[in-house]
């Protein structure tokens, strides 16, 4: 054992032919050679699991007053429901991205679903505030899975040429969750019902996302099916030599501790592009849940709507997303499957960023139109709704190709980079709340509205510097695959 022997040459080290690959490009086995009504079913059941976790999220909100008149607090302390459930969105990611990267992409998302209906559940059956609080962080810290996973699990099942139209259809689940939810949750909480079965209702839904998880979703991390395939093959030869790389590696819990649930942190930290990119998407962030309190501030303080109709407008941005959908999807396809085609079908992250430029200029702009157009009862309710939608388009298209931009640089450590930008992300949707209330009581909503334009303003030179630059900044990365001269 003292100074080491040399590895005996009579006996050498095991063959590269028992380690377990792929047949060839065709493969079946391999993800991105599954059937095409496999990988729309997965990417269906990724993008419901997170409609339900951020509807979740925001069919809270209107219970606010509710819950405060119930449990005698200031309605600043039940909206805790609401940060207290994001907070756990920024947490969550850390344990599930890298998981992802160790044990495969099921695992993680199986887990977490089933974790968030039990936690929803168990907030609707709270007796006290304590509960609710404490029970929302934690539906919130496992409902936060399929967004830190989602981005792996597309670059494990689509080419180039499709990933961008999946990614589209999961990201704009993102947003459309907590627009959808407040009308929604008013129609409940003014209802027979009561707050109460706004929890019940996030917990059957999730419930039904859990089931069709945990029976339909398969694994698609390439290197965890290579070690099933192994696994098999041992048993059916019964040569124990035969194994994949992965297993290579033994399971070290403080190096995975060290390597995996730190990288995202320390991504976020010496990765410009992943900060910017997240600081970018954490102000979008925090602003749609932001909105739940600017739009009953603007449709019910100076409109006068009651809870739920009140909420309709806000559909306005839902059509400003589906309006992002339809743009990249029936158009801007077509164009980038062109430019593949042109480079070898080797994707330049920096192409996503073309329409991330108009979309931060429209963002700004609907911001200011929003504000100035709905503090006063003489302009008509349609006006400030347009604005919604002005303001959903440009966000949306923002979030979208910022997201795509992470994917198309990090690629195999794309759950990592996702992780980064959800954590941060989400401490912002977690704060904005907790101000808002007193931001538009003391500013009015104009002049609050125009402190929040003038920032995305100061934003809008992100994409465009990373059009520019960005193929530069990533040949220097210590995580990026490093782009073709």
């Amino acid at each position: 054992m003292g100074g080491g022997r040399p590895y005996p040459p009579e006996l050498p080290r095991e063959s590269s032919e028992y380690v377990v690959e792929f047949d060839g490009p065709h493969d079946p086995t391999h993800p991105q050679n599954w059937p095409v009504s496999t990988k729309i079913t997965i990417m269906a059941i990724l993008t419901s699991t997170t409609f339900v976790t951020t509807f979740a999220s925001g069919i809270y909100a209107p219970a606010i007053q509710t819950i405060a008149k119930d449990y005698d607090v200031a309605p600043e302390v039940a909206t805790l429901g609401v940060t207290l459930y994001v907070l756990g969105f920024s947490f969550g990611p850390i344990l599930w991205g890298p998981l992802s990267e160790v044990k495969g992409r099921r695992l993680p998302l199986v887990v977490a679903a089933f974790g968030t209906a039990i936690f929803h559940f168990a907030t609707a059956v709270s007796k006290d505030l304590q509960s609710i609080l404490i029970n929302r962080f934690f539906a919130g810290f496992f409902g936060t899975s399929p967004l830190a996973v989602g981005g792996g699990v597309f670059v494990d099942l689509f080419d180039n040429k499709m990933r961008g139209n999946a990614v589209t259809i999961f990201s704009l689940s993102v947003f459309i969750g907590p627009m959808v939810a407040p009308f929604i949750g008013g129609f409940i909480v003014t209802s027979h019902l009561g707050w109460r079965w706004t929890m019940y209702l996030s917990g059957i839904l999730a419930s039904a996302a859990a089931v069709a998880t945990f029976f339909f979703l398969y694994e698609t991390y390439a290197p965890v099916i290579l070690v099933n395939k192994a696994s098999k093959l041992r048993q059916a030869t019964k040569n124990w030599a035969i194994h994949a790389k992965l297993e290579e590696n033994e399971v070290d819990m403080r190096a995975i501790i060290e390597r995996n649930l730190t990288r995202p942190l320390h991504m976020l930290i010496v990765e410009p592009i992943i900060l910017l990119m997240s600081i970018y998407a954490a102000f979008i962030y925090g602003l749609l849940y932001l909105f739940l309190t600017a739009y009953p501030k603007i449709f019910q303080g100076v409109y006068g709507m009651r809870p739920g109709v009140s909420g309709l407008p806000e559909l306005g941005a839902v059509l400003g997303c589906a309006i992002t959908g339809f743009i990249m999807i029936v158009f801007r396809q077509k164009s980038y499957v062109k430019k593949l085609k042109a480079h070898n079908n080797v994707p330049v992250p920096e192409w996503r960023m073309i329409e991330a430029m108009y979309g931060s200029v429209l963002f700004a702009g609907g911001l200011f139109w929003l504000g100035w157009s709905g503090y006063r009862r003489e302009v008509h309710w349609i006006v400030p709704t347009i604005g919604g939608v002005a303001t959903g388009h440009g966000i949306s298209m923002v979030f979208l190709q910022t997201f795509n931009y992470l994917i198309d640089s990090y690629l195999m450590l794309a759950a990592s980079a996702i992780a980064a930008n959800t954590f941060m992300r989400s401490l912002f949707g977690a704060i904005f709340p907790l101000f808002a209330s007193y931001m538009f009581d003391k500013m009015e909503i104009e002049w609050a509205m125009t402190l929040l334009g003038c920032f995305a303003a100061l934003l809008i030179p992100v994409p465009i510097v990373f059009y520019f630059k960005g193929a530069q900044i990533r040949r220097i990365s210590r995580y990026a695959p490093k782009p073709a001269a």
